[in-house]
């Protein structure tokens, strides 16, 4: 009988749990992913995803993982650090609340590690080695918090709590990260051409 039971139990792995979670993300926002709907999604007992995932912010790590690119990917064909930021921003936005998720796994030093690797990555050429680090945060920062204030307006928007038109609050936001990229990247280049100062 125990037997029986147990070739019934669906079987999870850390893979699965992981997907669903972004899944769930996608379809209900962060707020609704919690490890008792997890759990009932894959069909098991929250306990039982602790054999693969410690807690949330395991998970949550895991799922930004999945939201951000390989740095390779990242990287693409156009090396420049503004490409780099401008495909990460696209990879924030397409999941659902995918900035809120990287920036809380990043404030945790959880995550990111393939963004700051491209972003260090595209920054060799101009920028000496002791400072990519730093530029390469600053630049990280810069691109999640943008993508959260959108994504954070859009959700606001889509229950009512803001008025106006969703495709002019994406311009403008597209317009805010052009301009604030920009205005970032050339500071870089003037602290690079009057010597690290």
């Amino acid at each position: 009988m125990a037997m029986e039971r147990n070739s019934r139990t669906p079987r999870v792995d850390r893979d699965t749990i992981v997907e669903t979670a972004l899944r769930l993300l996608d379809e209900l926002g962060l707020a609704d992913v919690s490890m008792r709907r997890l759990g009932s999604e894959l069909g098991v007992q929250p306990s039982a995803l602790y054999w693969h995932i410690a807690n949330k912010q395991e998970l949550l790590a895991a799922v930004a993982d999945r939201i951000v690119p390989p740095a390779p990917e990242l990287l693409g064909e156009d090396l420049s650090p503004a490409a780099v930021a401008r495909r990460l921003r696209t990879a924030l936005l397409a999941h659902r609340d995918g900035a809120e998720v990287v920036l809380s796994t990043y404030a945790l030093s959880l995550g990111t590690s393939p963004a700051a690797a491209a972003l260090q990555a595209a920054l060799r050429p101009a920028v000496a080695a002791e400072l990519r680090p730093t530029v390469a945060a600053a630049v990280l920062q810069f691109v999640l918090g943008n993508a959260s204030v959108l994504q954070q307006r859009l959700t606001a928007f889509r229950f009512g709590a803001l008025t106006g038109d969703e495709h002019a609050m994406i311009a403008a936001s597209d317009a805010e990260f052009t301009v604030g990229l920009d205005a970032l990247l050339a500071g870089v280049a003037h602290r690079v051409a009057d010597g690290q100062r």
